[in-house]
């Protein structure tokens, strides 16, 4: 079973969601068929094309996309320092590798060239949430807010953010807002997104805003897989799953009516 995670979010490391700046995507490889006998073909090598006469920055974006991002960095660190959106594009490449002190230092040196850029904020809260300096995340989040109050990315990082410091209800009221302004927006994951860094007894209670969030959207499966998990972390009852009028959806759905079995079986 795939991670409910990759379908419904937004997890690993780095919460990446949709910015104005798409985040590398895998390359999908094809292998031409081959003789049963005949011997295995070598692999292929990916070949970056920049445009015609590239500068520095459009290299660096063209190795993005590759998910080259150490090649990407040495690209833009030949472009200009004056760029606010070179220094986001480094941050974003750093957190895809998991160097976050790095990430937070470009996406400052962004931010001092451009303060309102609501994207940048964004990300720089993401990395925040990663480091476990949640009110720190938070108040980029409030500022990213202010000046997009109709981004879905931000208020669902925010909401993550919030249920990582136990405030549920205003977490809870960040999801509802999130998918009242883009009900796909947990189908995302291009861009840095928040991620759930809390401890198991934690993570109990994440599961169970997710579950909600995907019965909300209409996602039963991945809304039963969240609860599975919910459940075993001990965060949450089958009397209180049937008794919350957000899973009423879920009711008569075999998968979920076993899962209440097992649980009471216990």
């Amino acid at each position: 079973m795939r991670n409910p995670m990759q379908r419904c979010w937004l997890p690993a490391l780095v919460v990446l969601a949709a910015l104005s700046i798409s985040s590398p995507s895998a390359l999908a490889q094809a292998a031409a068929p081959t003789a049963a006998d005949a011997p295995p073909s070598p692999p292929q090598q990916v070949i970056v094309t920049p445009p015609v006469q590239a500068s520095p920055a459009e290299l660096g974006d063209a190795l993005m996309t590759h998910q080259r991002y150490q090649a990407a960095l040495e690209a833009y660190k030949k472009a200009s320092s004056n760029s606010a959106n070179v220094w986001n594009m480094m941050g974003i490449a750093y957190q895809m590798m998991f160097n976050l002190q790095d990430a937070v230092r470009c996406y400052q040196a962004s931010l001092k060239l451009e303060p309102r850029n609501a994207h940048v904020l964004n990300n720089l809260g993401t990395v925040y949430d990663a480091l476990k300096q949640y009110r720190a995340a938070e108040r980029m989040y409030d500022k990213a807010l202010k000046l997009e109050p109709q981004s879905a990315v931000v208020y669902k990082n925010l909401g993550t953010n919030l249920l990582s410091q136990h405030k549920y209800k205003k977490g809870w009221e960040a999801y509802k807002t999130a998918l009242s302004i883009d009900p796909q927006v947990f189908e995302r994951s291009a861009g840095p997104h928040a991620v759930n860094t809390a401890s198991t007894q934690d993570r109990g209670a994440m599961n169970f805003y997710m579950a909600k969030s995907c019965a909300r959207a209409g996602r039963n499966d991945q809304a039963i897989d969240y609860l599975r998990m919910a459940l075993n972390e001990g965060f949450t009852t089958p009397k209180k799953i049937v008794a919350d009028s957000e899973f009423a959806s879920l009711r008569g759905i075999p998968a979920f009516e076993q899962l209440l079995a097992a649980q009471h079986a216990q």
